[in-house]
């Protein structure tokens, strides 16, 4: 459900209203039903859902629903919050995501187990408030599931981008970017597209600097650092060009020059990404065991409880994760 306190609930309760929606799995909500229940009766929408409380006996066995709520009780403290970070709120959302990782790496035959999971928007300042050591969804990810080796993605039917960094200050960039950092969303980013059924993608690569470096006047990054990464993923034999600079490049790659581009820090990569997809782009974690998609969007505090969400991502990321799913099982079946 993501934040409580956010849009999450809006989004969550609209994207099941929605028939189409319903058929492609069956749902597990982590939330919270209080909250939900309101939400939907805002909204004049009839709950289409089921209600178990999070830690009962009753999921140790076989769940038929098609929608559930795994139900958390909602604590006194957030009753008098109206909007906002809140400590509260940070407990609650990384609760959900917690179990719900658990519950995706559990075996197969596990009545708990789920094949997918999608994370609604949670606050880094809420999870702050805990004294969370990461500084989101992504990160929590990659340690829970033990993935040295991970990276965040964004999809939309016009193109696919891959960040090199992410939650990182954009003046520490200097003590983390290396030729692996560069390596990893190319290399990862192309298998997933594959996954996709893009057999050979065509990946570009971004520049660090303004115009890819101007052949080291403005930089040696893009040539000491982003250049050899490109190497190393030919010779991988990944179809990977550049680095271009990322002022033009994302306009060849809307034509569809490129299935995806390669961006080296969050919002060189984002404002693209999110301008091209119209409100239908999804966050996806590449490189983890276990498949995650998330809307493209934040909390959206200053809207929450207007009745003014717009459940279009959400539905996008669970197309999305249903997709990713269903072939993971099936490529799990093939080899068995």
């Amino acid at each position: 459900m993501g934040d409580p306190l956010g849009i999450g609930p809006e989004v969550l309760v609209r994207t099941l209203a929605q028939p189409l929606e319903m058929g492609l799995a069956n749902f597990v909500v982590y939330g919270c039903n209080e909250i939900m229940t309101f939400t939907a009766d805002r909204l004049g929408i009839r709950p289409n859902w089921s209600r178990i409380p999070h830690d009962s006996d009753r999921l140790s066995r076989p769940i038929n629903d098609e929608i559930v709520i795994r139900d958390y009780d909602q604590p006194e403290s957030l009753r008098a919050c109206v909007t906002g970070p809140t400590q509260a709120g940070g407990q609650l959302s990384r609760a959900f995501v917690e179990h719900a990782i658990d519950d995706a790496m559990r075996d197969e035959d596990n009545p708990r187990h789920i094949d997918g999971l999608v994370t609604g928007p949670i606050s880094k300042k809420a999870w702050a408030m805990t004294g969370c050591r990461f500084p989101g969804h992504t990160e929590l990810l990659a340690h829970r599931t033990r993935s040295r080796r991970h990276a965040m993605l964004f999809h939309s039917d016009q193109l696919i981008v891959g960040l090199a960094t992410a939650h990182v200050p954009l003046m520490d960039l200097r003590n983390i970017f290396t030729i692996g950092k560069v390596f990893e969303p190319i290399d990862l980013g192309a298998r997933f597209c594959r996954d996709l059924g893009i057999e050979r993608p065509r990946i570009a690569v971004c520049g660090l600097n303004p115009h890819a470096g101007e052949d080291g006047l403005l930089g040696d990054e893009d040539q000491r650092i982003i250049a050899p990464a490109i190497e190393m993923a030919r010779n991988a034999d990944i179809d990977v060009h550049g680095p271009f600079p990322a002022d033009t490049i994302f306009i060849e790659a809307a034509s569809g020059a490129w299935d995806m581009v390669v961006a080296m820090y969050h919002d060189q990569g984002l404002i693209p990404a999110k301008l091209l997809g119209r409100r239908k782009s999804v966050n996806v974690t590449a490189g983890i065991p276990i498949v995650r998609t998330s809307p493209d969007h934040g909390t959206a505090y200053d809207i929450a409880g207007q009745n003014k969400a717009d459940p279009t991502s959400m539905i996008a990321a669970i197309k999305l994760a249903v997709r990713m799913a269903r072939h993971r099982i099936a490529s799990q079946q093939r080899t068995t």
